[in-house]
């Protein structure tokens, strides 16, 4: 059998590594930049929360039908993009009727479909249909952010982040909550990971980095879990559950990726890639933490 360990004149690469310095430096640019006017979106919710989402699902959307073409599957990009943003974010919006999320997802399908029987060979059609429907729906994902916030349980009188409410504060335990993953798995990976972890996908992840990263997480969703008013234990079980459904959706962006033979979904953050590359484990977390949020407090 094959040995999966690290030979011992592999030499070890950490954060501090001169190649790396640059890249560090342009993602901490790039995000201090970012971050602020995140912030601000998630502070005043509703409809702008909304309106983020459409927009960060249309550029991931575009980026992950250009992964699938490089990939070799062939879809309708254009209906895929419109496709993603109508499964995102057509329900949260209040305006609409009730179920029109629905209906008009399915008016997308059918689109789709139809576009499909223009392909002469049957079989390129249904690839076609198939690779834009995955496409949508797997970008779609983003759109529980918005519902998340909409089913929230209200913050009780007198906890120290009463002032955010239920809506800002789990969005908010949320993000910080994949962030703190992402850049503890990171820090600690690049220092101690010895272990590789899923390598065949991802060749930089490592068992340490993943450990790393969870202990972040979870302290941090103990930290503001207690502080909206409810039991520590429920931060505890949140940290988890936000750290494997953060590397699931970050494993599975990285194996679009290996199969397109790409680096990055994109070039539109400096020092962070593309879209896709900064949402893919929000795609994975954020109906995790609804459907930890909804069995939790019914």
């Amino acid at each position: 059998m094959r040995s999966t360990r690290p030979s011992p004149n592999t030499p070890r690469v950490t954060a501090a590594s001169g190649a790396d310095r640059p890249m560090l430096t342009e993602r901490l640019r790039s995000t201090a930049i970012l971050v602020p006017p995140l912030l601000v979106v998630l502070w005043f919710g509703g409809p702008w929360l909304i309106l983020l989402v459409g927009l960060a699902v249309g550029f991931g959307a575009r980026e992950v039908f250009r992964l699938l073409a490089a990939a070799g599957y062939a879809a309708f990009p254009a209906l895929g993009v419109v496709l993603a943003i109508v499964i995102a974010i057509s329900e949260p919006i209040s305006a609409l009727p009730s179920g029109s999320g629905l209906l008009l997802a399915s008016i997308g399908v059918l689109l789709t479909g139809a576009a499909a029987l223009t392909r002469e060979d049957p079989r390129d059609g249904l690839a076609s249909f198939m690779t834009t429907t995955f496409g949508a729906l797997y970008v779609g994902l983003l759109g529980f952010v918005p519902r998340l916030a909409d089913q929230a349980p209200a913050v009780p009188s007198g906890a120290l982040l009463e002032v955010l409410g239920g809506d800002r504060g789990w969005v908010l335990v949320l993000v910080l909550g994949v962030w703190a993953f992402d850049s503890g798995a990171y820090l600690v990976g690049r220092r101690f990971g010895r272990r590789r972890f899923m390598a065949h996908i991802s060749p930089s992840k490592t068992i340490e980095g993943v450990v790393g990263g969870t202990a972040a997480v979870t302290l941090v969703t103990v930290l503001f879990v207690a502080g909206l008013g409810q039991a520590p234990l429920h931060g505890l079980l949140l940290g988890p559950l936000i750290a494997a459904a953060a590397q699931a959706g970050d494993l599975v962006e990285s194996m679009l990726k290996r199969a397109a033979g790409a680096k990055d979904s994109g070039r539109l953050i400096p020092g962070h890639g593309g879209m896709l590359d900064r949402l893919d484990s929000f795609l994975f977390a954020a109906p995790a933490v609804l459907l930890y949020v909804l069995v939790a407090f019914p």
